[in-house]
């Protein structure tokens, strides 16, 4: 019986070190999912002319970035160890191989929304603000983010 109780809570703690590692995952990806939707579903479809511009829908777009930029480095405190369960794009281990150039990337990005924040007046400045910012995130999505499927 005690073997049982043993056996038992040692199968409950792994699972819940795997439900750990998954809210890890869980949390990191929604950080990426809402700059993406900063990024590509509002000023992306912008530029495209999928939606009409927006100046409020802008402005908030450029403040949530602003927001939440910042937290890259705490979220990614943390490896996970394993991705998304059905994530396109996940975490590359690389990044806790080199945690200290992972984390060096984050201040240009701010740095880069700070520039446009207020300057983004039409269409054309949208483009020049979406350029600057999307060239610093490039420079960690081609290091330290993979394409699962």
């Amino acid at each position: 019986m005690r073997r049982m109780v043993v056996v038992a809570g040692a199968l409950l703690l792994g699972a819940g070190a795997v439900m750990a590692q998954q809210d890890i995952a869980v949390q990191q990806d929604n950080l990426m999912r809402a700059q993406g939707k900063s990024m590509y579903v509002v000023i992306g479809k912008m530029l495209k002319g999928e939606i009409p511009y927006d100046q409020k829908a802008v402005d908030t777009a450029i403040a949530d970035l602003e927001a939440s930029v910042p937290k890259i480095a705490t979220t990614f405190a943390t490896n996970p160890k394993e991705d998304v369960v059905n994530a396109t794009y996940g975490s590359s281990q690389k990044i806790w191989q080199n945690k200290a150039d992972f984390d060096s990337k984050t201040p240009p990005v701010s740095k880069a929304i700070s520039d446009v924040k207020g300057k983004v007046k039409n269409i054309a400045s949208l483009k020049v603000a979406y350029d600057s910012i999307q060239a610093k995130c490039t420079d960690c999505h081609d290091t330290y983010r993979v394409k699962l499927k």
